[in-house]
């Protein structure tokens, strides 16, 4: 407050200080009695008065920059700025040759002093309950003038020098009589100040109906009957001094003039100037503000229209070229049938020739015996296999070559789809040639095509043990056996065997598990970590964008994994040959579609997921129950796919559910998990029957061989053998066949003691006995600790990296940028109705606060900011935290497998950056127009834009950290709370600080300050004691809003780090 009361002084003081410097420096003239003669005559009034203002001017520019002026600059940016926009009267200085005449010559000896204009503020400004100030030296309890009263003034008397810079209140008590018109006199002092610009301050006339002095509403004192209204008797806000502020609908040129504001202009409360209305607005005569609603109507429309431009010309340059796309897709089809059914009449043609020859040389050929013709067949046989042969590696060592070639300089899509497409017929035609060769011309083929093979990855495992760390349960037990390049290798067992373990074990995406034993990569002891760029995993669950169609999917996957020296036509040719393969040709074009809206089958959607880690041509690649909830013909068509990626040597495992047995007999070799971890068989898929029939369990016939050995392993179905063998026996049978060494725990079985119960409690497998009861202490003290374990697992594999053996180069992180960008604006476009009735809320919301909340004068429009800052932040958080709660598992799958976190991350954000520079339009749009603050647009809409993308990089970080209730929660309740917190006020230290932090104090000052900066002359007061009291500063506009921004990008930093640590949680 002591602040403000200096504020307050300065102005008056740069008034009374000008007329205390006049004064000393023309003591002649003011010592002086002036004669009425001299105050009658015109030349020599307008002579003094001009010399009054001109010395005036004179000390308030050398003011400007005095110390005493430094004290307000928490509410004054300009200080001659404001000063001439409430003290600069040259434009009329009748009411000072009034006053002059009035006074008889002795204006100076009835001005206040600085001591006076102290007494004043500290008084009446530290108290804003009353307006009333304490005894003085000339108004007191013996001592009370006519000076005194409201509105009345005393005069030191003429030729007593007055010491403007005193610290004593001068006597003042002379030839007291009413304030001067365009002057006020506070109640409890017997000085004037001058009404500031933007003030009308006639004199007052007595109301005798109500007894008092219009418009200042003072009472006069009582017995005093030759006592009669003065002037003006206090400057202060609107609710204490409001009658004295130029009204609504008029404005005031000097403080003792108010003319009614006309047609076609606007005037508000303190105006010194008349406003003209705006094109397109109606203004009437007396009006306070100006309609301007149609240009917020014409904005929202201007929006709209730009926005439904926008997402069409969008769409269509898209449709287009997928049309077009499609289009270089079909010609390049028809021209490849057409090209392979000439070659098919072709060679018919040419067979037909062969045989007509072949007919006509039989009837002259001569007679050949047995033998030796046999021998010269046989030899002629050998001598074409050679020439097929050398002919074969021939043309394929030259259309490798000319492949490398053609593929680098094709151009345009056309040329592009043809050459994939006749690469795709020449395999279909080697398919079928290769199911018509010998043993031996397939070996001879297979070495040929070694070198195109991809980099081989053999993993093998020895006594692989899982424990999960928190309840020291086993979840594997003692598993030795290896997975080999060019084989498919079924992962089965009953429920609960571990499968899904032991696929995440070799995987290397473990949490929370106790690893124990040997995993070699190609014969090295390696973590499968640094193989992550050729090695691909299938999840159990479908984890593809439903809003993507199915080739918007694989194309992703392929632009971010594949090589980056790979070329574009070589890319197609892995997508198509993916597309083909899969049988997914017909719904390529299809969105895969979500649990809200319909798109492509469940059989067809597990194909996608899969054709997500094929088209990324890996070296190992893992699958979690690919075949669950398909048919058996979707079943075949998998398992063909994946048996052509077996040819190009790729190493796949598989966990398999029930398969059918034409199924079964596609696999190569054969995991079989029995409970508790252990391994009842592993080796070829051929040999299995055979193993178990030696152990006398033999598979009725009509039942298929794999779900009975699991019903066996489960102990459902009893083997039928006089051996007595249990099916808790069968995984040691497997160690004592393949020589493993037996752990302790189950040697008596070996010697025929009696027999291990591992069959219903799984935690015997890890030798803990029984298990040990905890306090509630001691189990949540166990659980903590755990959970720190397992993040500690996560950091140590999101931060540690291994080294890469891969030997592939994917693209870096610009480049995935980029296609990560084509994909949300996809994903945005297609969500374009969820992002309109995001805009819709908005603008709703801006017209009904703007309705409600009309910008007040008093306040500077802080409620309608207030509400404001609520409604925005709440609502574009509720919408940001869609950007990254729907996809978690998306994110999850992507960065697995290698894909750039930092890519995913900018590239949602920048796209939302679109939806930040929309909202605060749409949202000013309604509530600007309709509340019509003082304030430019500009300064509001640059304060909101910082305030939406504070709020967008804060729903970032809850969206990251918790889950989708607690997050929308959050995002409800947080701006309110810190809204609240922020306009309470508060007197603890602690407090403050904590207001300080909270982004909408940040907000809610820069958007008031923008509007105070607005009101001057006669609000300066208003704004100064405004500001003091919320500790807002009209400097600190850029601090706020470095402040917003510093916040956004602090909590999309803070998220960011939360999507790398979190893991599994996202």
């Amino acid at each position: 407050m002591m602040g403000l009361i200096k504020t307050l002084m300065i102005i008056m003081q740069l008034v009374q200080f000008v007329g205390c410097q006049q004064f000393s420096n023309n003591k002649d003239f003011f010592n002086a009695t002036i004669n009425s003669t001299q105050l009658n005559d015109p030349a020599a009034l307008n002579e003094f008065t001009e010399l009054v203002y001109g010395r005036l001017s004179t000390v308030t520019s050398d003011l400007i920059h005095s110390e005493i002026a430094q004290d307000a600059t928490f509410c004054v940016t300009d200080p001659e700025d404001d000063w001439n926009r409430s003290f600069n009267y040259s434009s009329d200085l009748g009411f000072l040759s009034k006053c002059i005449q009035t006074t008889q010559g002795d204006l100076a000896q009835r001005l206040c002093t600085a001591a006076e204009l102290k007494f004043y503020f500290t008084n009446f400004i530290a108290n804003t309950k009353t307006s009333f100030l304490k005894p003085n030296r000339n108004c007191n309890l013996t001592a009370w003038v006519s000076g005194c009263e409201p509105g009345w003034a005393c005069s030191a008397g003429l030729g007593q020098p007055v010491d403007f810079k005193t610290r004593q209140v001068p006597a003042r008590s002379f030839n007291c009589q009413p304030c001067c018109e365009g002057f006020f006199c506070p109640q409890g002092l017997t000085c004037m100040i001058p009404c500031p610009l933007g003030s009308y301050c006639p004199m007052a006339t007595f109301n005798v109906s109500t007894g008092l002095c219009d418009p200042y509403l003072y009472q006069l004192p009582p017995g005093k009957a030759d006592h009669t209204c003065g002037g003006a008797n206090i400057w202060a806000d609107v609710s204490r001094g409001g009658s004295m502020f130029c009204s609504a609908g008029s404005f005031c040129p000097t403080n003792t003039k108010q003319i009614p504001c006309t047609t076609g202009h606007f005037c508000r409360k303190g105006s010194t100037a008349e406003t003209r209305c705006f094109r397109l607005t109606t203004c009437d005569s007396n009006t306070t503000r100006q309609n301007i609603t149609k240009y917020g109507l014409m904005l929202i429309v201007g929006i709209s229209v730009l926005l439904f431009v926008f997402y069409n010309c969008y769409e269509k340059v898209i449709n287009m070229r997928e049309r077009r796309y499609a289009k270089s897709r079909e010609v390049a089809v028809k021209s490849i049938q057409q090209h392979v059914q000439a070659q098919a009449r072709w060679l018919s043609a040419t067979d037909a020739i062969k045989k007509a020859t072949r007919s006509f040389s039989f009837s002259r050929r001569t007679i050949v015996l047995p033998n030796e013709q046999s021998e010269a067949t046989s030899e002629r046989k050998e001598v074409e296999a050679k020439q097929k042969m050398e002919e074969r590696s021939e043309a394929t060592e030259n259309k490798d070559n000319n492949k490398k070639i053609k593929a680098r300089h094709l151009r345009g899509d056309t040329q592009i789809f043809k050459y994939a497409y006749s690469q795709l017929e020449r395999e279909k035609a080697q398919q079928q040639h290769n199911a018509e060769l010998t043993f031996s011309e397939v070996i001879t083929m297979m070495i040929d095509d070694e070198g195109r093979k991809r980099p081989p990855i053999e993993i093998s495992f020895k006594y692989l043990t899982v424990t999960l760390k928190q309840k020291k349960k086993c979840l594997l037990r003692s598993v030795t056996g290896e997975i080999r390049p060019g084989r498919i290798t079924a992962l089965m067992g009953p429920s609960g065997a571990g499968k899904t373990t032991l696929l995440s074990a070799l995987a290397g995406k473990t949490v929370g598990c106790l690893i124990s034993g040997l995993i070699l990569i190609n014969g090295k002891v390696e973590s499968v970590r640094s193989y992550k760029k050729i090695v691909g995993f299938v999840p159990q669950d479908d984890v593809v964008h439903g809003n993507l169609t199915v080739e918007e999917n694989i194309w992703f996957s392929a632009n971010c994994r594949l090589s980056a020296d790979l070329p574009k036509a070589d890319k197609v040719l892995v997508v198509e040959r993916v597309i083909e393969s899969l049988g997914l040709q017909p719904v390529r074009d299809s969105l895969v579609g979500t649990i809200e809206k319909r798109g492509i089958s469940g059989g067809q959607r597990k194909r996608v997921n899969v054709g997500l880690e094929l088209v990324m041509e890996p070296s190992l690649l893992f699958l979690d129950e690919p075949t669950s909830g398909l048919d058996s013909s979707s079943s075949q068509l998998l398992l063909r796919a994946l048996k052509r990626e077996a040819v190009e040597g790729v190493n796949i495992c598989m966990v398999v559910h029930q398969p059918s047995y034409a199924l079964f007999q596609t696999f190569d070799d054969l995991i079989l998990l029995a409970k508790g971890g252990l391994t009842a068989y592993h080796g070829e898929v051929r040999d299995v029957e055979d193993y178990f029939a030696h152990l006398g369990i033999i598979v009725p016939e009509r039942i298929n061989p794999p779900d009975y050995f699991i019903d066996v392993l489960e102990g459902m179905v009893k083997p039928s053998t006089s051996s007595g063998l249990t099916y808790e026996e069968l995984p040691l049978r497997w160690m004592l066949h393949k020589g493993y060494p037996v752990p302790a725990d189950m040697q008596k079985s070996v010697s025929g003691v009696g027999e291990p119960d591992y069959s219903g409690n799984q935690e015997n497998y890890a030798g803990s006995g029984t298990e040990q009861q905890l306090s509630f202490f001691g189990e949540f003290w166990q659980n903590l600790k755990y959970k720190v374990e397992a993040q500690c697992d996560v950091l140590k594999n999101n931060f540690l990296k291994s080294k890469d053996l891969s030997g592939r180069r994917t693209p870096w992180i610009l480049l995935q940028y980029r296609h990560f960008l084509g994909r949300m604006a996809k994903q945005r476009l297609r969500e374009a109705r969820i992002q309109a009735i995001d805009y819709l809320i908005l603008l709703l919301a801006g017209a009904c606060l703007g309705l409600i909340t009309k910008a007040s004068d008093e306040s500077f429009g802080g409620p309608g900011y207030t509400y404001t800052i609520i409604a925005t932040s709440l609502l574009c958080k509720i919408s940001a935290l869609r950007t990254f709660s729907l996809d978690k598992l998306q994110y999850q799958r992507e960065r697995a497998s290698g894909i750039s976190s930092l890519a995913h991350f900018i590239a949602k954000d920048t796209i939302d950056h679109f939806s930040t520079l929309i909202k605060p339009l749409v949202y000013l749009s309604m509530f600007y127009f309709f509340s019509n603050p003082r304030s430019l647009f500009l300064d509001n809409y640059i304060v909101l834009l910082c305030l939406v993308y504070c709020v967008t990089g804060i729903a970032y970080a809850l969206a990251i950290f918790l889950e989708p209730g607690p997050s929308q929660l959050c995002s409800v309740l947080l701006p309110v709370v810190l809204t609240l917190l922020s306009t309470q006020p508060t007197n603890s230290q602690v407090m403050k600080t904590l207001t300080h932090l909270c982004y909408p104090r940040w907000a809610l000052e820069a958007f008031i300050v923008s509007n105070a900066k607005r009101y001057y002359g006669v609000w300066l007061i208003q704004r100064c004691g405004a500001l003091m009291r919320t500790g807002y500063n009209l400097h600190e506009w850029y601090r706020c809003i470095y402040l917003l921004v510093g916040a956004g990008a602090a909590c999309r930093i803070v998220a960011f780090i939360g999507m790398l640590t979190l893991g599994k949680k996202y």
